[in-house]
């Protein structure tokens, strides 16, 4: 591909170790709402990163209302949104922190003119909240952040396509002049859907959760989302994004 006219980016696990404190936040609200509905199963922070990780609180409960087999008036759904949206927000601001060389290679992409932005399956407040406690907020213009949960109407989530679709459209890029960087199943799969090129990070793996479930990741991104390339740590982003624009 010619030189890449737009790097779209994930924000949770990609460039912010936010999932795990996003899902701490949220397993008692789970688990609240499970007992309403006499739901005998209960989650635990591990379990509900196995299950839903990728996708958006929302996406979660229409998850969990099939899984379950209950069904929540829309209005109790739209409460526990919000109160998720609070929670996350709070732990994001107290205790988050970048991926390992996220921020180096930001500056760099910055400084060889190459402009990016973020497309998260999160609600906008809460990416704008992990870009501003990990001081990287001034690479992304408010404008420039989109969130599946938020930029559209109705809200999606990763793994529809609709967020890298919108992010284009109003970028004024086709999918194929972009690259984007992704951790998890669902948003490699809105990526390859949105016919994006596709770079599989799973260093995030290794840091959370050891070498084994980094080497499954990378080989089910490669093998099921058609990802074009691993990156095991960010200091491989350079390379790989010449090899990219090389082919």
């Amino acid at each position: 591909m010619p030189k890449v006219k737009y790097v779209l980016l994930d924000c949770d696990n990609t460039l912010v170790l936010s999932e795990r404190l996003a899902f701490e936040a949220c397993s008692d609200l789970t688990n609240e709402l499970l007992e309403q509905y006499n739901v005998p199963e209960r989650y635990t922070v591990d379990s509900l990163l196995e299950d839903f990780v990728g996708q958006n609180f929302r996406g979660m409960l229409i998850g969990l209302q099939k899984k379950h087999n209950f069904q929540m008036p829309q209005e109790q759904l739209e409460e526990y949104v919000s109160r998720e949206l609070g929670e996350v927000i709070k732990k994001l601001k107290a205790k988050a922190t970048p991926c390992p060389g996220a921020p180096e290679q930001l500056e760099r992409l910055k400084k060889a003119g190459y402009p990016m932005s973020v497309v998260s399956t999160s609600a906008k407040p809460r990416v704008v909240a992990s870009l501003e406690k990990t001081g990287i907020d001034h690479y992304f213009p408010n404008e420039h952040v989109y969130s599946a949960a938020t930029s559209l109407n109705p809200p999606s989530s990763k793994p529809d396509p609709k967020i890298y679709l919108y992010a284009c459209e109003q970028l004024g890029v086709k999918p194929s002049e972009c690259i984007t960087v992704e951790d998890s199943k669902s948003g490699a799969t809105a990526a390859m859907r949105a016919g994006i090129p596709l770079i599989a990070y799973v260093g995030v793996y290794g840091v959370e959760e050891g070498k084994e479930k980094m080497e499954q990741m990378a080989k089910l991104l490669t093998e099921q989302c058609n990802a074009a390339a691993v990156m095991y740590h960010w200091d491989e982003f350079p390379e790989i994004l010449k090899k990219l624009e090389a082919m």
